[in-house]
């Protein structure tokens, strides 16, 4: 339904959750049969899966829980799962929960693509995963929560700033109003982390050990907040740090997004290939931005129709800091540089203006804005713009999902505040030292004895791209608690 942007680290992310179990079973669970559980939590009941792309001895289930976590008697909402049973039940741990980031993202869909890359976890483990209610949301919202509540731009000051506001909030009451659901308003990580805990419970376990990607850390940081004695390990890959506030992450996301500008103008300054070869073209890319901002360059795109590409716009959804395999996506980025310096932005067109749009349909931004995402007024976001100004210059403006949730019309359920660390085991963390790294580093800090390992080259969330040199430390963490030397860095694959 809706695009992300290569460039932010407010973009839709991922988390997976591990976790221990009671004794070993049979090796072959074909049967349907339920696990056993504590008393009074309902058991989750196994059967063999079906359907195309299912690896062999994938188990399902499900689980319900309340849209509504105060009215636990109230409207339910289903969650299904999966699980692929231990290889080795006799030396057996416990399970692996795959609660997925995104938020919207599909944890059994997860759980098939990272399989065949965890078969040494899955030696200890069963490997669970989940569709969690920000994916049941995705799926079936209203239409009216579809529709864009504003044209997202970068305000010129502060009346226009509170106009978009206020269309937005109109945007998001007519949402509210159409929601039969029950989630629209109960979509915040403290409400993940609770259903989190319910398969916690459903799966006998008494602790869980965490596996988080990207927005899955404030997701993490909830659960953290919430049942911090039911967490055995924590596994962090690229993870968010909401705790310190959005500000911060879009700053530490802005400073990678300056640093690969930089790398993209030395490898075309070294590539023949490159569009922009023979220039400088990071200084072309400043360039195009800056004279779109004065004049903004038309487009027509199949998809959505005509629109404009603003300086703010390219900043905010045009420029890639993954180069991609052979450098692909930054031929492609010099290629459309070139050609919209000339006029003609339809290489822009439809990511941007996709974009454009998704960040202000209220489908999208629900899943986010009760973790406290957006601006809550005028000067807080001229703050934020000369800090940007400071550590990423050829990126500064407002972020933009923090301008489509200034106009949120419920109470923030999970705002931004210190998380307190006492009792939390120690982690290990995981990054590209070319990308999410210091957002992971950020979230790793707050616990006494955590490490952060390195990844010596580009992308993001490393266990589910399949990098055996992370997975296999991850294993070794979360298997036996064994953590690797501070400064470790995993070379590139």
């Amino acid at each position: 339904m809706f695009r992300k942007s290569a460039s932010s680290a407010a973009g839709l992310t991922m988390v997976v959750v591990l976790g221990l179990v009671g004794p070993a079973q049979a090796a072959q669970r074909t049967a349907a049969h339920a696990t056993a559980v504590p008393a009074g939590a309902a058991p989750i009941v196994w059967r063999a899966c079906g359907g195309e792309g299912v690896p062999a001895g994938m188990e399902c289930g499900a689980l319900d829980v309340p849209a509504d976590w105060s009215k636990p008697r109230g409207k339910q909402v289903r969650l299904n799962l999966a699980r692929l049973p231990a290889t080795d039940p006799a030396r057996r741990v416990g399970s692996v929960l795959g609660v997925p980031g995104g938020p919207g993202r599909d944890g059994i869909e997860d759980l098939k693509l990272a399989a065949p890359d965890l078969t040494e976890l899955r030696r200890r483990f069963d490997l669970v995963g989940y569709r969690p209610r920000a994916t049941v949301w995705a799926a079936t919202a209203a239409a009216e929560c579809g529709k864009p509540g504003v044209a997202l731009h970068d305000p010129r000051d502060r009346r226009d700033f509170e106009a978009m506001a206020a269309s937005m909030a109109k945007a998001f009451a007519a949402c509210g109003r159409a929601d039969t659901t029950g989630l629209f308003a109960h979509l915040d990580a403290l409400s993940v982390a609770r259903d989190m805990d319910a398969v916690r419970r459903a799966l006998g376990e008494e602790r869980l050990s965490f596996m988080a990607s990207s927005y899955g850390g404030v997701v993490a940081a909830a659960y953290s907040r919430l049942f911090p004695q039911r967490i055995r390990a924590m596994y962090l890959d690229g993870v968010i740090n909401q705790t310190k506030g959005w500000p911060a992450v879009h700053l530490v996301s802005a400073a990678g997004v300056e640093a690969a500008l930089e790398r993209f103008g030395r490898w075309c300054a070294a590539t023949p290939a490159c569009a922009l070869h023979g220039e400088d073209a990071a200084e072309a890319w400043r360039r195009l931005t800056r004279d779109a901002d004065r004049e903004p360059i038309p487009v027509t795109s199949e998809e959505f129709g005509e629109g404009k590409l603003t300086g703010w716009h390219l900043r905010s959804f045009g420029f890639i800091p993954d180069p991609g395999p052979d450098h692909s996506r930054w031929l492609t980025l010099a290629e459309n540089v070139d050609r919209a310096r000339r006029g003609d932005g339809s290489g822009f067109a439809d990511f941007v203006l996709g974009n454009a749009r998704a960040w202000a349909m209220p489908v999208a931004l629900a899943m986010t804005c009760g973790d406290g995402r957006g601006y809550p007024g005028w000067d807080r976001l001229q703050e934020y713009r000369r800090d940007a100004r400071e550590v990423a210059p050829s990126f500064a403006g407002a972020a933009f999902d923090s301008l489509g949730c200034s106009g949120w019309t419920e109470p923030v359920a999970n705002p931004a505040r210190p998380l307190d660390v006492r009792g939390l085991p120690p982690m290990l963390g995981a990054g590209t030292l070319e990308g999410d790294f210091p957002w992971t580093e950020m979230f790793t800090r707050m616990v006494p004895g955590s490490v952060s390992l390195g990844y010596d080259g580009p992308g993001h969330v490393l266990y589910l791209s399949g990098k055996k040199c992370p997975i296999a430390y991850a294993t070794a963490y979360l298997t036996e608690l064994r953590l690797p030397a501070p400064g470790t860095v995993c070379p590139a694959e």
